[in-house]
């Protein structure tokens, strides 16, 4: 990957939120500006004359550059406009962090479940990259990382252990002026659940299949708070499927971490990253969004699944 100093600033304007560049420890950041609920749901408005989407699953990574670690999606927004999944556990202490696993043997210098530390006690250990190497990188929290990301990103929270309730009660408290947050749901009753009660967040709910089209279509949450996660790839026998979401500007989301972002070696890696692209999905959520820079997700109306 070649080393970019510099970066064109890229303007767009749907609705009041912007793409733009900022300047940070003098790196030019690409940022997507969310400034209100009408600005996040005219980000993920479907349309086919819209780029495609890269959203950093677990925050992005790359070497030296952890999951869920504010710097590593910083270093993406280095490179290209993208908002990021992320994963939120409870300490021992009730701190809300930012973890895949349940423990942090994987991830980090330490060793145990993310619930038997306090905050604090987190706070002796250091996040290792992918490849297993020690990074300077400590544990966040969600509130540090939402923070950091105000007005520089979107944030699509994979809720691992958090009772509901708290997570409810920070979007009508703390996070009340927050509208970069969106929800990842995994059921049609947590999506209720959170509809009921707070009106600043959207949500990425599965509808891979009719069934699920139906599921939500009754439940009574406007098309336009969510995005539907279609799983691993636009599958060229579900096109009705996808046809019906768009035509409630529904954004379809496809993750690649499980598929082709396993595929090695670099070089096959990059082809299958193409063919996800051909298939023409609205958002790609990818362990490296790295590797897109440099590949075209430009789109037209007349492209076709393939």
């Amino acid at each position: 990957m070649k080393n970019l100093k510099f970066l064109t600033i890229i303007t767009f304007i749907a609705g009041s939120f912007i793409f733009s560049s900022c300047n940070v420890d003098q790196n030019k950041l690409h940022i997507i500006n969310i400034r209100s609920k009408s600005d996040l749901q005219a980000y993920f408005h479907y349309s086919p004359e819209k780029d495609i989407i890269i959203a950093g699953h677990r925050g992005g990574m790359q070497e030296g550059y952890p999951e869920n670690c504010i710097a590593s999606c910083e270093n993406t927004l280095r490179l290209m406009p993208a908002y990021f999944e992320i994963d939120a556990r409870l300490t021992k202490d009730s701190v809300i962090v930012l973890m895949h696993d349940a423990t942090i043997d994987r991830t980090t210098t330490g060793k145990g479940l993310v619930s038997d530390y306090t905050y604090k006690e987190l706070q002796d250990f250091y996040l290792k990259d992918r490849q297993g190497n020690v990074t300077p990188y400590k544990i966040p929290t969600l509130d540090e990382m939402l923070e950091w990301g105000k007005g520089k990103t979107v944030f699509n929270i994979d809720n691992k252990n958090v009772p509901r309730q708290i997570i409810s009660d920070n979007l009508n408290g703390k996070w009340k002026d927050y509208y970069h947050i969106m929800l990842y749901v995994r059921t049609s009753e947590e999506c209720s659940f959170y509809f009921k009660r707070n009106d600043n967040v959207g949500f990425f709910f599965e509808i891979s299949n009719m069934d699920l089209y139906h599921e939500f279509d009754s439940l009574g949450v406007p098309w336009e708070r969510i995005v539907a996660y279609v799983k691993n790839t636009m599958d060229p026998e579900k096109q009705e499927l996808y046809q019906l979401i768009h035509r409630h500007g529904v954004m379809c989301q496809i993750a690649i971490a499980p598929t082709a972002d396993k595929v090695e070696p670099y070089e096959a890696k990059l082809e299958a990253y193409q063919i996800e692209i051909d298939r023409n999905p609205d958002i790609i959520e990818t362990d490296y969004p790295s590797h897109f820079v440099g590949l075209s997700l430009n789109r037209t109306p007349q492209k076709q699944i393939k």
